[in-house]
């Protein structure tokens, strides 16, 4: 072929000189054609090696030689032969002497050496394992560029018959390319060996194709599953490494450590230079450098090591969709260019509007994939931040779980780390607002000339307003946060402590609190939601004032710079970037200012002091008998660096195998000094060694929400045999036997299914189990009788027990054992007092004797004194023999192993199986479905009728403010110019300024009642859930998970303040602008309508397809991250038995597990929304190619301006459609908070809580008699009866003393006496009045309990004291001076406003205990139920204790529910709870029968001693002196 024949080799084709249209010089083919040559090559030539980089650092395995990848290689050496064979046709035809154009020789040279790197990469992506390569399809879509240029020049200048070669080859690269890049749409085979283990349900995305991966079809599958039915966990996809737990925590928290030893070793080099030498720096300004330092700084440091990658990466491709962003206002310049030229060809106008469709898809291509990165990036910073968090709630030390709650730890992975999430996809419109701004003002000076600088000023006047709100919105958001936290901590506290607030009939005295600060927490987010509004409306105005200022300096300053259909729209498509830009600039304000704070309090807790590991020096091996084992010198401690030491100087040697008991009064520091074995207490000096495992019973038993057998083995495996051993021992064999699924039962949240004696037990079983070397019990005994007490010390504890030849220290008040020990240490104010065996104490008479002395009973032998009962007595008392003996003595210790269950263990624990009936559930209940209308309109009343109404008139206005502001600038711009201007001018600017003014006023009044009604519906929402919770049953709070609770106080809280309100903005904004879109795009094109109703169509159709899937996953999310948040709950109060245990690393697997789950049900969700948000946007763009075509068909009919007005309306439907679908759906996921929260309003509820008419007419109850007539209840309706046939009667002022095996039921009666549980069958009488026709907190308020559980609310000590604020200073001090903790509390900072931290963790259990004593005392009620009120004082203090009650209630009637028999020998009766559930009838009242009747329900004796010892085996033949014996006898 001639080169003349060529038409790209004419020079004047690439004559720059001769003037012509833009479009002509763009569109020009030999330009297109030159592209097509070297763009394919220099893009595989400059990605190539990078490509190969990555996949030789990411190899997955080699794939196996598919058909595929043969057909591929085939057709890549028919590529490289056609290029070889180009290459030596133009050689030949240089050697026969034919002139050859230079672009022959080098076209097919480059193209070969090019195709040979392409088929390389074939090559090594299978021995890498790349299925599908998105660098190849990009290489093969490029190369078809070319043969298509080429054969529409050969098609404009016909075929030569003379050269065909140039034609066919031509054609036959066109062909193989094609298949190429056909094939490169197909995935191949998955790896033969893959380097990651398979999964059974792996993610799709792998093995999706290229154009499946960057469509997200990949997703299509589960979409469509989710609509046909409903999804359930096992339908979703596996979780890939990359995004497991242990890999993403193990990365951040190595560069977290990295990151904070540096911020450490730099404070120290300050304080040394500032000191001058080694001298230490005072904690305070060590502080002060640490706050230099900055926390945040140093979490955001260790983030940004890790994640940078992938966050670069989603920047690169915002900035390259930036790119195509700015492509289409000059496009749109190009299109009005060619509407107002009559003579330009049709195809230009085609062209152009295939060209803005396909900017507009490359746009949303590349805007969709950013979001996928960065959403992908927020699952795996949120997986790896929950695991710092769990793994720091592991090592918090003593002084550092008091300094932080529970409720703030639940909020840190709740919502401050969604706050620091969300945040991520806003960082990069800090800078990128800047760089968009500047390509705006440069694209306005094109268009418009100097006027654009007036845009450029007006912005500048606007910003500081913006400053100055930014900065009262973070002061708010502080307040806010920090409100939110101290309603947190309340809430959490009164559903944990429930069963107190119930008994006290606090509830609305707490509701206040919680209320109160609420109320405050409100104000906060209400005051930042309306400066958000004014910020929103702000950037808003600013741009309509931009177009105002610029149209009219162009138009009435500048001479001949009259307004058309370019100017105005293409200006207003620049300012609708500009628009969008600013418009993200308060979202990125407020997300960022968010973030700030949540990223502090994050850091501020990572930061937090840890338990020392180094502070007990522990010897894993055991240690012969004999020798030490443990040894303390000169041991002193703390709980806090900044309070008094708790333990002085001790110096403490036991050898192995030694029992070691551990005496002292209430506040001597027992519990410190096994602390501090632990490690738990800062060591001042002095060092501690332990040689051999460790196993710990802690004082308040803690139990895991899970199966008996689970607990016991405490992350053991099961040994059966050995398991059986250990359950009976600890007395829990007949328990467990009537537990509804034996072994497997699973207890409840913190053990509410169990009894305190059965948590205790349970607690020391797994102690047991463990087979330790050195056992730390603290008070294992204080919740058990008597009898059950001397069974597990003798076949447990004591030397012929399981724990015989280890070494034990026992922590107790239970004097009686004392001369068992080996040896002994008596405490007294911290320090150790005296130490040696019983009886060199005794002739010491030193402490112990002291303390022996006030525990003794005056004229009788206390129970310090008490001999135990042998082991054959335990034996017999323990198993029975079934047989009846003679008289009530003998038969009352007669029960079986059937018998010996207990009435609450039976029917209040349950079954592993959560669907039985009875049996509370594990986990948090999940709805199915699309969320209902009716969740819809209850947020609707909560909002308001009239104010919905009013909100979307305000809307209205708005919109038709803005639309007659876009047709009046069209009218402007088809005004006819006269002389270079327009006549009317004026008058269009002074209108189009009036219209902008309107709508930014109609637009802040809009949004602002928006906020207004979202945070009446919050203040509501909040309200009846606070409600409905605290008017539920007892028993609902033993069926429904902490962490449920939590989550909806928290999470779904939060979701309901701040996202519901923006969704319900949002969806207002779009929805009224999508219907002044298509009011535009028809009424200028009416074909478009048509294109407009199949729009709609087809965004229901996505729009419905992906909601089921989307509200079910939501759903699904919720549940899965009540289970984190009940497990990290539950290990903040265990962390102490977790450490001890040593088993922290197989809570941080479960831990693991339970985030993987939950991110298992967020990344699904995360990539439906991509799906989603991609496929919308296509269609929408859509509308911009129908729009523009339809514009260029009726070209003879339209004017410019309403063909700018058209076009750039149906630019940003584009999103505008798209965000209105998208913010719907997520407004229905958002819902799903709001279905959440009113779960609740349908459960059971208690009785009211005061009635208009009351039965009982104060002052009631006058002398306090109490009758229970044939009563019995049950815990829930499905569940047989508890207790039954109950009839006896306490009269007025009697004392009458509650004894029973532990488990056994007289915590029950008690709650039946004050309705915590209702009666199933009879009633009670007190005074004559049925208790069942008083109202709740009448009657609760009427009668005082102290619990078995002390429990104090964070607060100052006087509200602990006095919640209903009732009594005077004078009469609070009067009472604790009764209970002898005065001294204590005038020690306190602050003394009675000394501030207690959630359950009253800073104080000691005896400590608690006594304050639940004064309370009791202040609050002066005729009836008093002592629930095991001194299990955990010295029995010195027991004594004074109860003659101040006895003097303090003389005239009251007194139920005492005790395990100690010591306890009850001043009572006037005494009534036994029987340790089987018998079946007896009640019979009648008359003496006792001369033969053993059947086991009845309740037995009630006179005190004689011989009778109370038929009651209660073991007892001694000694009655005490002052006991009564003038007391009638009654069986009932």
């Amino acid at each position: 072929m001639e080169e003349s024949r060529d038409p790209c080799g004419d020079p004047t084709v690439w004559n720059q000189t001769e003037p012509e249209p833009a479009t002509d010089h763009l569109l020009n083919l030999c330009f297109l054609r030159t592209t097509g040559v070297w763009l394919p090559p220099l893009y595989l030539w400059v990605l190539g090696p990078i490509y190969l980089l990555y996949i030789h650092r990411h190899g997955k395995g080699y794939l196996r030689m598919s058909l595929l990848f043969k057909t591929r290689m085939v057709l890549g050496l028919a590529l490289i032969l056609l290029c070889t064979s180009s290459t030596a046709v133009t050689l030949w035809r240089i050697h026969q002497g034919a002139p050859q154009a230079l672009e022959h020789l080098i076209h097919p040279t480059v193209w070969l050496t090019t195709m040979s790197l392409a088929l390389f990469l074939i090559h090594e992506e299978r021995k890498k394992g790349v299925q599908a390569s998105g660098l190849l399809f990009g290489y093969w879509l490029l190369c078809c560029l070319f043969p298509v240029i080429s054969i529409i020049q050969q098609a404009q200048q016909g075929i030569s018959q003379s050269d065909p070669f140039p034609y066919l080859s031509t054609y036959l690269y066109l062909c193989l390319v094609v298949t190429q890049f056909v094939l490169s749409c197909f995935a191949d085979q998955p790896p033969f060996f893959p380097k990651e283990p398979r999964q059974q349900n792996p993610c799709p995305e792998a093995g999706a194709s290229f154009p499946s991966k960057i469509m997200f079809w990949w997703v299509s599958g589960l979409v469509w599953k989710g609509y046909r039915k409903l999804l359930e966990p096992e339908d979703l996809w596996s979780l890939s490494t990359e995004y497991c737990s242990e890999e993403l925590v193990s990365q951040l928290q190595k560069e977290w450590i990295r990151c904070h030893s540096a911020a450490q070793r730099s404070t120290e080099r300050t304080v040394f230079k500032r000191k001058g030498g080694p001298k230490m720096e005072s904690p305070e300004t060590e502080a002060f450098l640490q706050q230099e330092g900055s926390k945040r700084s140093m979490l955001l440091r260790a983030i940004w090591k890790v994640y940078r990658s992938s966050f670069l990466l989603a920047t690169l491709i915002i900035v390259i969709c930036d790119v195509f962003r700015f492509m289409l206002p000059k496009l749109l310049s190009l299109f009005l260019e060619f509407m107002k030229d009559p003579k330009a060809p049709a195809w230009k106008g085609y062209v152009l509007a295939v060209l803005m469709f396909l900017t507009t898809c490359l746009q949303t291509l590349l805007e969709q994939h950013y979001m996928y990165i960065l959403k992908v990036l927020q699952m795996r910073l949120r997986t790896a931040v929950t695991g710092l968090v769990y793994r720091k709630v592991l090592t918090l030390s003593s002084g550092s779980r008091k300094a932080s709650s529970v409720g703030d730890v639940v909020n840190l992975v709740s919502v401050d780390l969604q706050r620091l999430t969300e945040c991520i996809i806003h960082l990069n419109g800090l800078w990128m607002s800047s760089v968009w701004l500047v390509i705006c003002f440069v694209y306005l000076w094109q268009l418009l000339g100097p006027s654009a600088l007036t845009a450029f000023a007006v912005t500048l006047v606007l910003l500081p307003l913006n400053f100055v709100i930014t900065k009262k919105r973070n002061h708010y958001q502080e307040e806010q946060m920090r409100q939110k936290d101290s309603r947190a901590r309340l809430t959490s506290s009164a559903i944990r402590s429930v069963r107190i607030l119930k008994s006290h009939g606090w509830e609305a005295a707490f509701l206040e609190r919680i209320l109160h600060t609420r109320g405050r927490e409100l104000a906060a987010l209400k005051t930042s939601g309306l400066l958000f509004s004014v910020s929103l409306v702000s950037f808003q105005a600013s741009i309509f004032l931009m177009a105002l200022v610029l149209f009219a300096i162009h138009t009435l300053v500048a001479e001949e710079n009259a307004m058309d259909a370019e100017k105005a729209f293409v200006t207003l498509t620049i300012l609708a970037i500009l628009n969008k830009i600013q418009g993200f600039v308060p979202f990125t304000i407020h997300s960022t200012a968010q973030a700030r704070v949540s990223l502090e309090r994050l850091a501020t807790f990572l930061c937090l002091e840890e338990v020392n590991p180094g502070a007990v020096d522990s010897i894993p091996s055991g240690c012969p008998a004999g020798e030490t084992c443990i040894r303390v010198h000169q041991g002193t401690f703390t709980w806090t660096q900044d309070s008094p030491p708790c333990l002085h100087r001790i110096n403490l040697s036991v050898p192995q195998g030694c029992l070691l008991a551990i005496v002292g009064p209430v506040g001597a520091g027992k519990s410190s000094l096994l602390s501090a074995l632990l490690g738990e207490l800062s060591k001042l000096e002095g060092s501690v060694s332990i040689r051999g495992s460790v196993a710990y019973v802690p004082q308040e038993a803690w139990v895991q929400n899970s199966s008996l057998v689970e607990n016991v083995c405490f992350r053991q495996q099961l040994e059966p045999q050995w398991l059986e051993k250990v359950l009976e021992a600890c007395a829990l064999g007949p328990d467990v036997s009537n537990f509804p699924e034996g072994i497997y039962t699973q207890v409840g949240e913190q053990g509410m299914s169990l009894s305190g004696g059965q948590k205790q037990r349970l607690s020391l079983a797994r102690a047991v189990y463990r087979k330790a070397a050195v056992y730390l019990l603290d008070q294992p005994l204080a919740a058990l009788d008597a009898h059950v007490s001397q069974q597990v010390f003798s076949q447990v504890i004591g030397p012929g027990g399981l724990l015989q030849g280890t070494t034990r220290i026992l922590v107790t008040h239970a004097l009686h054992i004392l001369p068992q020990a080996d040896w002994i240490v008596v405490l007294e104010d911290g320090a150790i007092a005296e130490m040696g065996s019983y009886q060199e104490l005794l002739h010491r008479k030193g402490a112990l004797v002291d303390l022996l002395d006030r525990a003794r009973q005056p004229g009788g032998r206390g129970e310090g004194e008490k001999e135990p009962m042998t082991g054959a007595e335990g034996a017999r008392v323990s198993a029975g023999d079934g047989e009846p003996m003679c008289g009530p003595e003998g038969y009352m210790k007669l029960v079986t192993n059937k018998d010996s269950s207990t009435s609450e263990t039976q029917t209040r624990a349950r079954g592993g199986n959560t669907k039985k009936a009875g049996q509370p559930t594990s986990g948090d209940s999940v709805r199915y479905g699309r969320v209902k209308a009716a969740m819809y309109l209850s947020y609707l009343r909560a909002v308001g009728t009239p104010l919905c109404f009013y909100v979307l008139f305000l809307f209205l206005c708005q919109q038709v403010a803005s639309f007659c502001l876009g047709y009046w600038l069209s009218l402007w711009a088809d005004d006819p110019i006269v002389d270079g201007k327009q006549a009317q001018a004026a008058l269009r600017g002074w209108v189009f300024a009036l219209l902008g003014c309107l709508q930014a006023i109609g637009l802040f009044a809009s949004m602002a009642m928006v906020f207004l009604g979202a945070f009446q519906a919050s203040s509501l929402l909040f309200q009846r859930l606070l409600w409905d919770v605290m008017q539920s049953p007892i028993g609902f709070f033993e069926q429904t998970p902490i962490g449920n609770l939590l989550n909806r106080f928290s999470k779904e809280t939060d979701t309901i303040d701040v996202d519901i309100p923006d969704k319900v903005r949002s969806l207002l904004v779009y929805a009224f602008g999508f219907l002044e879109v298509s009011l535009v795009v028809t009424v200028v094109t009416p074909l478009a309508a048509v294109a407009i109703l199949l729009l709609v169509v087809f965004y229901a159709g996505f729009q419905s397809l992906y909601v089921a899937s989307s509200c079910q996953l939501r759903r699904l999310e919720s549940e899965k991250h009540s289970l984190v948040c009940s497990h990290v709950t539950e290990t903040f109060h265990g962390s102490t038995v977790v450490r001890a245990f040593h088993v922290q690393a197989s809570f941080v697997d479960q831990s693991n597990r339970h985030v993987d789950e939950s991110q298992r049900v967020s990344f699904p969700r995360l990539a439906a929304d991509r799906w989603l948000a991609l496929n919308l946007e296509f269609l929408g763009n859509g509308l911009v190619l129908v729009a523009a075509t339809c514009a260029v068909l009726s070209k003879v009919h339209l004017s410019a301006g309403l063909v700018g007005f058209s076009i750039s309306a149906a630019i940003q439907v584009t999103q505008t459609l798209q965000f209105a679908v998208r913010t719907w759906t997520d407004l229905e996921n958002n819902i799903v908070s709001v279905e959440r929260v009113e779960d609740y309003t349908q459960t059971p509820k208690e009785a009211p809580w005061a009635l208009p008419t009351c039965a009982a007419q104060a002052p009631w109850p006058r002398g306090g008699e109490i009758e229970f007539r044939d009563f019995g209840l049950r815990y829930r309706p499905e569940l047989p009866l508890a207790v039954q046939g109950v009839s006896f009667k306490i009269h007025a002022g009697e004392k009458v003393g509650i004894v029973g095996r532990t488990g056994a039921g007289k915590s029950t009666l008690a709650g039946g006496l004050l309705r915590l549980v209702e009666a199933a069958e009879g009633g009670i009488w007190v005074d004559g009045v049925p208790i069942a026709q008083v109202g709740l907190h009448t009657l609760r308020s009427r009668i005082t309990i102290i619990p078995q559980d002390p429990i104090l609310f964070p607060g100052s000590l006087r509200m602990n004291l006095d919640m209903l604020q009732e009594h005077t200073d004078q009469a609070i001090w009067a009472a604790l001076d009764t209970v002898q903790l005065s001294a204590l509390v005038a020690n306190l900072p602050s003394q009675l406003l000394y501030e207690c931290v959630d359950q009253g963790s800073n104080l000691s259990v005896g400590q608690k205990q006594l304050l639940c004593l004064a309370r009791a005392l202040l609050r002066k009620t005729q009836i008093l139920i002592l629930d095991e009120a001194t299990a955990s004082v010295d029995l010195g203090t027991e004594l004074k204790m109860q003659t101040a009650l006895w003097d303090w209630f003389a005239q009251c009637t007194v139920l005492l529910i005790a395990h100690r028999l010591h306890s009850v020998m001043d009572c006037t009766r005494l009534a036994r709870t029987p340790w089987g559930p018998g079946s007896a009838l009640p019979l009648p009242r008359s003496a006792p029968p001369s033969f053993p009747p059947p086991p009845p329900r309740l037995w009630v004796s006179p005190s004689p001693w011989n009778q109370v010892r038929a009651i209660v085996p073991g007892l001694q033949s000694a009655p005490p002196q002052h006991t009564p014996v003038a007391c009638r006898e009654a069986w009932l």
